[in-house]
């Protein structure tokens, strides 16, 4: 019987290493080698072999074209060891729970606040049913939240309490706050150190095309998910 794909990717120290760097949130190469002690080469190469294996997903970062961020397809990963597990006795695949006991406070930060971080702000909040104190702000922020913003998370979320005005991420200096995610690279240049943890997803700006917008919101809901199952406090 042949060993199914994920533990002949995953199994390599190496690429393990880089899996578990990546679960915490999007880096750069660099970064990575620097946070895995191994030269730039021998990291690029497994880089490209978890890539073709659909493990991890590339995207070219807005504040930097030059650079690329690395990100893990945790939904991927999810499924591939469910595989595993199922391949190796049926009765070894149970869903993982929810783990977030609070209290927790996240913020979510992106350059105009107008539409990646009030929706991630938003499906954390409705996900955690309030049990999670969650801001969002920007560091360039726009007059208003983006029409958009309110009208997907009213038809794909059924969430009716978007915001209609931004927040300067000047407003919360002082603050401290367990988790801080910035959303766009340009914020993640530019974010300032509100102490907790802190990771970064890079993501597209939608701009001002709606099906942009649907495809960032499923996106942003998938990673607040995968978010939920770590224990938030």
């Amino acid at each position: 019987m042949d060993v199914p794909a994920f533990p002949r990717l995953a199994g390599h120290p190496l690429r393990w290493r880089l899996l578990t760097e990546l679960a915490g949130g999007d880096l750069r190469v660099r970064e990575l080698v620097a946070r895995v002690g191994q030269p730039q080469n021998l990291v690029s190469y497994h880089l490209r072999l978890l890539r073709d294996g659909g493990l991890v997903t590339t995207t070219r970062s807005a504040h930097d074209a030059r650079d690329t961020y690395y990100h893990l397809d945790l939904s991927r990963c999810a499924t591939e060891l469910t595989a595993t597990a199922s391949a190796l006795h049926p009765a070894l695949t149970t869903a993982a729970p929810d783990l977030v006991t609070g209290p927790a406070s996240v913020l979510f930060v992106c350059t105009g606040n107008s539409a990646r971080s009030p929706i991630a702000e938003a499906l954390l909040r409705h996900r955690t049913a309030g049990a999670v104190t969650v801001l969002s702000a920007g560091v360039r922020p726009k007059p208003r939240v983006h029409p958009h913003t309110a009208r997907l998370l009213r038809e794909s979320f059924g969430i009716d309490d978007t915001p209609a005005e931004t927040r300067h991420l000047n407003t919360l200096t002082g603050r401290r706050f367990d988790h801080v995610i910035t959303l766009c690279d340009r914020a993640r240049e530019n974010c300032p150190d509100f102490g907790g943890r802190a990771r970064h997803w890079s993501l597209p700006d939608p701009g001002d095309d709606y099906a942009a917008f649907t495809r960032t919101a499923a996106e942003i809901d998938t990673r607040v998910h995968h978010l939920l199952k770590e224990q938030l406090r």
